[in-house]
């Protein structure tokens, strides 16, 4: 799966303004929901249970956030690039700035794992997160996200 499949231009948010977790998530909730056509307070709900599981902060200042969600047709993804980074609980205890939110259709099989590691195959490169970090705008994060990853290197 390539992240295009899960995210739209208009579905990048650029210096999106969060004081906290609580208040980055409820935001983010609020956006994905009007996009999908959900109840924001459901996809708040679901994403807090989640996030009651265990941390989403998965390391290097990269949170990704994802929910099942019924009555949910497709995969539904947004990115946000915060103005100022936010303590998350992540694994490495440092703090958020880039966040990934994904919500799952509540009867997905497996296809939401392929979804979940392309996103976190393309947040672990160092390379393309120093770019995501330096980009002017939504349209030049949505670029960076989509864009192919390049191919491995070859051995000596």
């Amino acid at each position: 799966m390539e992240i295009r499949e899960l995210i739209q231009p208009d579905h990048v948010l650029d210096r999106l303004e969060a004081r906290d977790k609580e208040q980055l998530l409820a935001e983010i909730a609020r956006r994905a929901a009007e996009a999908a056509g959900l109840d924001p307070k459901a996809v708040l709900a679901a994403l807090s249970a989640r996030e009651a599981l265990g941390s989403t902060g998965v390391g290097h200042g990269v949170a990704v956030p994802h929910a099942r969600i019924a009555g949910l047709r497709r995969l539904v993804g947004l990115f946000a690039r915060l103005s100022r980074a936010v303590d998350f609980a992540a694994i490495d205890d440092q703090p958020v700035d880039i966040v990934f939110l994904m919500l799952i259709p509540a009867e997905a099989g497996n296809e939401y794992l392929a979804a979940l590691s392309a996103v976190s195959r393309r947040l672990r490169d160092r390379d393309v997160l120093r770019r995501l970090r330096a980009a002017d705008g939504s349209a030049v994060l949505y670029d960076l996200l989509v864009a192919p990853a390049p191919a491995p290197k070859a051995g000596p």
